[in-house]
Formats: structure tokens, C-alpha cells, sequence
């Protein structure tokens, strides 16, 4: 079983949803999302069309990623050498994930949700592939978003929305972490993701902005 699936079957059970298709079966190659979306060519892209109400979904995520989690399997060792590419794969599946649930449920989904969302689900993933202890915690979160890069042909706006997934991530994060990591509350943790799972973009920010 790939890298991908493996990360899809483990967001689906932690909050226990079911898109009832295999992400494996959405992506793409890198000629079809040039010939797609030729303007941007980044590391991983979700493309979305909706056309007559129906949305097609295509993921790309570049081979070279894919090929060095083949070679170093992240189910066996996280590190230097693949922390990075998994994280990419972590954000692609996620974003795959969240645009399913959001068209099967009939509800909008904005970019920022988007981000928002796969940057928690990066944080959670690695925390309970590692160790749910504190001291991981810290170095995940200072790893995910106190070293936070933008690429640089991103526009204003968008620069903008990257930086507001990773601050309300980075604070979610560092509430989760002193009210369930520290205490080892983690079955606790658990439910309260699942439920900020199910919050649209404005009760995920209002519940961040309470637990802040």
C-alpha cells in the first residue's frame, strides 16, 4: 500500500469519515497538470472544476516526492531525509480529503479552510506517527510553523492566506498541546479535532480564537 493511501485511510479513521474512494485514483502526473494549470507549477496542487454540479478532482503531487517516500518509508522512520516530503504528501491527501467531504455535504469550501485544515492535519499526523509526548510536540510545531516558508511567486493575496493558515494552526496547536499533549489527554484530543473537523472556516477560527 503507497504513502498516500496509507495517510487517507489514517485521516478517514481519525475523524472517522469516509470519501469512499482512493486518492491513489485522483492523481495525476506532471504533464496533465501543466496541460490543467499551466500558470503555477508547485511541489503539490489539488485542482478543482465544477462544471453542471458536478466537481472533478485531480491531485498532483511531484514524483520525486513520491518516489523518496517509496525509498524511505515514513511508517517505518520520520526524519530529515523524508519529514519534508511526507508533510507535502500529508497536505495534498488532506486537501483531497476535506474538498470530497465538503461537495458530499453540499457546503462551500474556501482556500484558507483548505490550508487551514491541512496544517493541523500535518501537525496531528506527525505527533501521533512519532510520540504524542510534549517535547515532540514543541519540535513539531516549531518544524511545521515556526520555519515557515512561502514560495516566492505566490501573489499578495495569497501569501496572506498562507500565513493565516499557519498562525491559527501554530495557535491551535499550542493549545492542544498544553491542554491534552501535556496532560496526556490524548482520547480527549482525539474528540476535539473530530469536532473542529466538522466547524466551517468561521467556527474553526472563533473556536481557535477562545482556545488562544
Amino acid at each position: 500500500m503507497g504513502t498516500l493511501v496509507r495517510v487517507q485511510r489514517g485521516l478517514e479513521t481519525l475523524y472517522r469519515v469516509d470519501t469512499g474512494v482512493e486518492v491513489d485514483h485522483f492523481v495525476i502526473d506532471a504533464a496533465a497538470r501543466d496541460e490543467l494549470a499551466p500558470q503555477r507549477k508547485p511541489r503539490e496542487q489539488l485542482l478543482v472544476c465544477e462544471a453542471d454540479g458536478e466537481m472533478a478532482l485531480a491531485l498532483f503531487i511531484d514524483p520525486s516526492v513520491l518516489a523518496n517516500l517509496a525509498t524511505h518509508d515514513p511508517g517505518r522512520r520520520l526524519g530529515d531525509h523524508n519529514l519534508g516530503d511526507f508533510l507535502l504528501a500529508v497536505e495534498g491527501v488532506s486537501h483531497f480529503i476535506y474538498a470530497v467531504q465538503c461537495a458530499r455535504a453540499e457546503r462551500p469550501v474556501t482556500q484558507l479552510e483548505l490550508e487551514l485544515q491541512a496544517e493541523v492535519d500535518k501537525y496531528v499526523t506527525c505527533l501521533l506517527a512519532t510520540a504524542p509526548e510534549t517535547g515532540v510536540s514543541e519540535a513539531l510545531r516549531y518544524r511545521l510553523f515556526g520555519e515557515a516558508e512561502y514560495e516566492p511567486d505566490l501573489d499578495a493575496d495569497e501569501r496572506d492566506r498562507y500565513r493565516a493558515a499557519n498562525d491559527n494552526a501554530h495557535r491551535y496547536a499550542t493549545w492542544l498541546e498544553e491542554a491534552f499533549v501535556r496532560a496526556r489527554r490524548i482520547p480527549e484530543m482525539l474528540g476535539e479535532l473530530r469536532r473542529f473537523y466538522r466547524d466551517g472556516l468561521a467556527a474553526k477560527l472563533a473556536r481557535i480564537a477562545r482556545a488562544a
